[in-house]
């Protein structure tokens, strides 16, 4: 009887390690930056490869806001501050419209300029200069005090 227990408990114990082990390796994985459209202050980044905690969206973003402005010009605000980056799954990478629910970009100059819409992640900068990021479930924002505190959407 001891000795099935303890198999059962070392088989537990290898799959744990193996679960966090596999989650540690895809958290760690680089972003790809597949391409950048425009739109006036908004800009959509379509990438491959995005974090998957709220935490670590917020991260890397904070981490690579310097290199989006330097190499792509985004974030472009308005005169009064407002602007919006919205990060994009290109998943199976750019499809014809289906005329419904697919986000197409004008800036191509083909058929082949749309992608399904799987939002992974917005920050935007509102009139009163307070940066918001935006999840699944809510929205992140950052106290003057430096704190971050989340509203649920309900």
């Amino acid at each position: 009887m001891k000795l099935t227990i303890r198999k059962t408990i070392y088989t537990f114990l290898l799959l744990a390690v193996t679960l966090h082990a596999g989650l540690l390796w895809w958290s760690q994985r680089p972003v790809d930056i597949v391409a950048v459209h425009k739109n006036g202050s908004h800009s959509y980044v379509l990438v491959k490869n995005f974090p998957f905690l709220d935490k670590e969206k917020i991260t890397w973003w904070l981490k690579n806001k310097a290199m989006l402005k330097e190499k792509y010009n985004i974030p472009n605000p308005e005169k009064d501050g407002f602007y919006s980056v919205i990060f994009w799954d290109f998943g199976e990478g750019y499809k014809e419209t289906d005329g419904y629910d697919r986000l197409c970009f004008d800036d191509m100059t083909t058929n082949i300029n749309c992608i399904d819409k799987e939002k992974y992640f917005t920050v935007w900068n509102g009139k009163n200069n307070n940066i918001s990021f935006g999840v699944h479930d809510g929205e992140y924002f950052i106290k003057e005090n430096g704190d971050m505190i989340k509203r649920k959407y309900e």
